[in-house]
């Protein structure tokens, strides 16, 4: 019996990476316009390469590059890099097909949402609130509440006992199969493998469902239930 369903958020709720890779694009044209004396697709290059050293939720990375790269920091230049993010960023942050009739479906059929994010507390909240979300997560669990990502089991533990559910009553649901996947399994949660949103060219998610589209998930909830 499922009686709840937990999500990742970013690639498995909103295309995160489609987001990133325009707001950096944005950010890169404004400083360019303001001075920046670089070619574009190498200053974003240089731009991703410290997003995966440091994290992709890093909150300074212009700066970081800037000085990384030109020794100081020209305020002119990351004033506009900063602007032109976040206007591009407000305009890419957008949710997958059916996201909202999804969850407007499972929660009609009492089911308990929730959400398990490896970001921040304040970055997760701020894109479940600017997408709509909020009124559908019971509960929601970012990394500074466990200090550790997945596939670590305290995240996943840790929302099983917010809500209230044992692991096999749970579904997990992600686009990361080394983390999302194989951390709820390790738990004994169901799993389904956001393949939509997959950006690492995965070909075996080890999932126990695979998700074409995240409205996939009212059937396997309705089949799992109710035997339909």
């Amino acid at each position: 019996m499922i009686e709840a369903v937990i999500f990742d958020f970013d690639n498995t709720l909103m295309d995160f990476m489609k987001m990133k890779k325009a707001a950096v694009e944005a950010a890169v044209d404004y400083m360019i316009d303001a001075g920046l004396k670089i070619e574009k697709t190498q200053m974003i290059e240089k731009i991703f390469k410290v997003y995966w050293e440091e994290g992709i939720e890093d909150q300074n990375i212009f700066d970081k590059v800037l000085l990384r790269e030109f020794g100081e920091i020209d305020y002119k230049i990351l004033a506009a890099g900063i602007v032109g993010y976040r206007k591009a960023k407000e305009a890419y942050m957008v949710l997958y097909p059916h996201v909202r009739l999804t969850l407007s479906h499972l929660m009609r059929m009492g089911i308990r949402l929730g959400v398990v994010s490896d970001a921040p507390r304040l970055p997760v909240w701020l894109r479940i609130v600017s997408l709509g979300l909020h009124h559908y997560f019971e509960k929601v669990v970012t990394f500074d509440d466990t200090n550790e990502r997945k596939p670590s089991p305290k995240p996943f533990l840790k929302i099983l006992e917010d809500l209230r559910v044992k692991p096999q009553n749970a579904v997990m649901v992600g686009d990361w199969a080394e983390r999302d996947i194989v951390g709820a399994k390790n738990i004994g949660m169901i799993t389904a493998w956001a393949k939509y949103g997959n950006q690492f060219d995965t070909k075996h998610s080890g999932a126990d469902w695979e998700l074409n589209d995240i409205y996939d998930l009212v059937e396997i909830v309705k089949k799992i239930n109710f035997g339909s």
